[in-house]
């Protein structure tokens, strides 16, 4: 009854929001990046910080208080909501009006380290493993940004990182609260409900693409954290394999990569080969579910998922990306 009740609060949250959206023209306008050709809302993602909102608010008032009295005095879900709350307030702003990169990388900064005491990380690790881990945050932040670009992508491709991470915790090893995973699925299952469509009614926004980047770089590091191992990145590798290598291909034509492009293997299929957004974002999500499969049920050394595992579709990656780069050169 708990989450029926939660699923309906979002469906009512998300169409409030749209009213909201219309009244005040928060629109995508299509440029020469965009993989759409019509005015759609932005900011749809806003349900992942009112899903937690959702999901704090039922622990504390309606399960047990003591709850509220224990969380309020180590690292804890406050202070990871005060960063995801953080970040998605200064992304839902940047979504409705640019703000420059100096400004939105101050408040990125803020959250992380918020995120980081959250994870305890301070005291866990040696002060030069923290910079690293900076980098690393804010690097999976913007690739989750970089991806969302097509109907459904993201908030599929999302779905299957959070259901491996509940499967991981309810049937592998327990390393959080299960609503803390619960709730960011319905969210996407409610979201996906106006986006994984033709002529999507919405898309995330970076309040979104943001948010939900926060919410699964935190599960990610407690599982790690728990279980010491650090193959659980591996439930990223198909955002990972194709942000890096993008801008790696950015970067030897000598491209900012911080403009906007249609570089990504996704844009190729949806802009050039004139495949539907909805089958791309599936294939994207099934290769994904594929190796997320792999990652739980092998127990293999760390180096051994990293090699057996990622090098394979690194290399499946990169022909499948220089044909298609061919296939388009010989039609143009």
């Amino acid at each position: 009854m708990e989450y029926f009740i939660i699923t309906i609060a979002l469906f009512v949250v998300m169409l409030v929001y749209f009213k909201i959206a219309n009244k005040y023209n928060i629109i995508d306008k299509p440029n020469h990046r965009s993989a759409h050709t019509e005015i759609t809302l932005r900011g749809g993602g806003i349900i992942f910080p009112i899903a937690f909102l959702f999901f704090i608010t039922y622990e504390v008032l309606f399960k047990d208080y003591e709850f509220f009295l224990d969380n309020m005095v180590e690292p804890n879900f406050w202070i990871f909501g005060a960063g995801l709350l953080l970040i998605c307030i200064i992304s839902f702003v940047d979504d409705m009006i640019d703000l420059s990169s100096k400004v939105r990388l101050v408040f990125h900064f803020i959250s992380v380290t918020l995120l980081l005491y959250f994870l305890n990380a301070f005291q866990l690790l040696p002060w030069w493993a923290i910079p690293i881990c900076y980098i690393l945050i804010i690097g999976i932040l913007n690739a989750y940004n970089f991806m969302d670009g097509i109907n459904g992508m993201s908030g599929i491709y999302s779905l299957v990182v959070f259901g491996a991470l509940f499967y991981i915790n309810q049937n592998v090893t327990n390393f959080v609260n299960a609503n803390f995973i619960i709730y960011p699925i319905i969210g996407c299952f409610v979201f996906l409900f106006f986006n994984f469509r033709k002529k999507a009614k919405c898309f995330l926004g970076d309040i979104g693409s943001l948010g939900i980047a926060f919410w699964i770089i935190a599960l990610v590091a407690l599982l790690i954290i728990k279980t010491e191992q650090y193959k659980w990145i591996l439930l990223l590798s198909v955002y990972g394999v194709e942000t890096i290598f993008t801008i790696l291909e950015r970067l030897k034509l000598k491209e900012n990569i911080f403009d906007a492009h249609r570089r990504h293997l996704y844009q190729l299929f949806a802009n050039e080969k004139r495949i539907s957004h909805l089958v791309v974002s599936s294939v994207y999500a099934g290769l994904q579910l594929f190796i997320n499969l792999i990652v739980i049920l092998v127990n293999w050394p760390d180096w051994m998922n990293f090699l057996v595992i990622l090098l394979p579709f690194v290399i499946l990656y990169l022909v499948v990306k220089l044909r298609i780069k061919k296939q388009i050169a010989d039609i143009n």
